[in-house]
């Protein structure tokens, strides 16, 4: 009876151990079949030179990645909390915001994060003179451990979006080389930083918010032939490319089109020349000072031949630089290219081909100028190109310049450039076009100004709310007599918005990407912490 019962023993045993590994190869077998790692190994292209503090500007185009921000955007570009827990702003004079945090944030060093390292943040960011502009902060304060009070100069309702840019950095941990060595409160932490090859980043153990599924990501910096040709060999999980490769397939690989308001369009010198800045630049263009000049380019170009031409159908006509996004006015929309139209326009504001040589002109003036274009840049080469072919029928001469930005620089207070922006953050149609932004580097190159236009913007900052605010964003693009856009003084003739292309490995779940900013940073990664593997 004691050996049958061994026996036994040793029978359900075996049956065990055999059930158990067959479970574990089945899981194994569904692992391999899906891919399902916790590492992913991602070419994204661009390298942050400057590195990852954001005091300097890291973050402000994607996720910070290492570094929390007070506030954030949702899916659906609403505001909503990150480290803090609520904000109000003084109903009375409109400049105080009073921000909560949370009690339960550590860095992944393990130290609390408290309101004095969102003071010394800011400080920071302010000393550093740099992108990140807090010209409108007054001072910042910390109330108690969680409380932090900011006193703007005047109201501004746009601040609530330097809330949800600028990641918050230790006071403790911060040194002349932290750029290179970070610590944060973010859903990863840096690991190794091989400059000019890759990244290392893993799961901070310290996140407060759901863990990231993937516990070790490495970002490639590859070019973009190497990106594409890692991804065709499966040395990578995701791939940012061009469309050029678009209509190529890729075994075991999706292609993702991500939506964009990362935007290229034509800048104009919208006054005519003889000033010059203080460094002495060339202020202004005979030609594009003309109304009629700037809106009949505006109504000949064939934004939708473009996209499909150009970026192979990856993208969408533009026609401001805040398309589609909540503040947007989409009466600013030219619905097609109308060639007619714009002819009928020079000619009764006294341009005709007198001489017969196919360039139009009026008061011996020639429509003639030169448009630049970073020289590296193939999407702008393309663009500048078509547009330059588009609009030679209506005796308009556009010779091309490609050059590098140092020239480019030297020549865009004077002639147009081939630009590109894109922002969540409504501040950026001031920037561009607001007056008393004229000349003040890449922003209102053309030295725009329209005080209609500049009134709207001092009410849309000027607003309580963000919501608030709209109205005004909304009629300084076009209040159906004025505006900036191309039914108004068309300052700018913009193109096209390019789609964020992604080769995506089959299974791999990026979630619900929201509309993407300019290409600067890592925008897809905005929500990271939202991939995974799809069952």
């Amino acid at each position: 009876m004691g050996k049958k019962f061994i026996g036994i023993i040793i029978l359900v045993i075996f049956m065990l151990v055999g059930c158990n590994q067959a479970n574990q190869q089945n899981d194994d077998s569904n692992k391999n079949n899906k891919n399902e790692k916790d590492e992913l190994v991602l070419a994204f292209g661009s390298e942050p030179e400057a590195g990852f503090d954001p005091t300097t500007g890291w973050g402000r185009y994607g996720s910070p990645l290492f570094q929390s921000t007070l506030l954030k955007r949702d899916d659906q570009l609403q505001i909503v909390n990150d480290l803090a827990t609520g904000y109000e702003v003084d109903e009375q004079d409109r400049k105080t915001w009073t921000v909560t945090l949370r009690d339960d944030v550590k860095f992944s060093d393990g130290e609390p994060l408290t309101a004095e390292d969102v003071v010394f943040t800011f400080e920071t960011a302010q000393s550093n003179g740099s992108v990140v502009d807090l010209n409108i902060l007054e001072k910042v304060e910390a109330i108690d451990e969680h409380i932090v009070k900011f006193t703007l100069k005047e109201p501004q309702s746009t601040f609530v979006n330097t809330l949800a840019a600028t990641g918050i950095v230790p006071k403790h941990a911060y040194s002349a080389d932290y750029a290179e060595n970070p610590i944060g409160s973010g859903p990863y932490k840096l690991v190794q930083w091989d400059k000019g090859q890759q990244l290392i980043v893993e799961a901070n153990p310290e996140y407060y918010e759901k863990s990231p599924y993937f516990k070790k990501l490495t970002f490639l910096f590859l070019g973009e032939d190497a990106a594409f040709a890692a991804a065709q060999s499966g040395e990578v999980d995701i791939a940012y490319i061009p469309a050029a490769f678009s209509q190529k397939e890729v075994a075991g690989m999706r292609l993702e089109a991500i939506k964009t308001v990362d935007n290229r369009g034509v800048a104009f010198p919208v006054v005519k020349s003889g000033e010059v800045t203080e460094d002495g630049l060339p202020i202004g263009n005979d030609v594009t000072a003309d109304l009629a000049i700037r809106q009949a380019i505006n109504i000949a170009v064939d934004r939708q031949a473009l996209v499909d031409g150009v970026l192979e159908g990856y993208g969408t006509p533009a026609y401001t630089s805040v398309d589609q996004l909540p503040w947007w006015n989409p009466e600013t929309v030219i619905e097609d290219a109308d060639m007619d139209t714009a002819q009928q326009l020079l000619e009764e504001a006294g341009w005709s081909d007198t001489d017969g040589d196919g360039i139009i002109e009026k008061d011996g003036l020639k429509a003639e100028f030169s448009l630049y274009y970073p020289a590296s840049d193939v999407i702008r080469q393309s663009l500048a190109i078509t547009v330059a072919d588009m609009v030679k029928p209506l005796g308009i001469q556009v010779n091309l310049e490609g050059a590098s930005w140092d020239i480019i620089g030297k020549n865009m207070y004077s002639s147009p450039v081939l630009m590109g922006w894109g922002s969540h953050d409504p501040h950026e149609m001031y920037n561009i076009y607001g007056s008393e932004n004229a000349g003040v580097d890449y922003y209102n190159t053309g030295f725009y100004k329209n005080e209609t236009v500049d009134n709207y913007f001092h009410q849309a900052l000027g607003a309580s709310t963000e919501n608030e605010a709209i109205e005004f964003w909304k009629k300084a693009q076009w209040d159906g007599t004025t505006g900036y856009s191309a039914k108004g003084d068309a300052a700018w003739a913009w193109l096209v918005n390019i789609d964020h292309l992604y080769l995506v490995k089959d299974g791999l779940d990026i979630g619900e990407q929201r509309i993407h900013v300019h290409g600067h940073g890592w925008p897809a990664t905005d929500n990271i912490v939202d991939w995974k593997w799809s069952k």
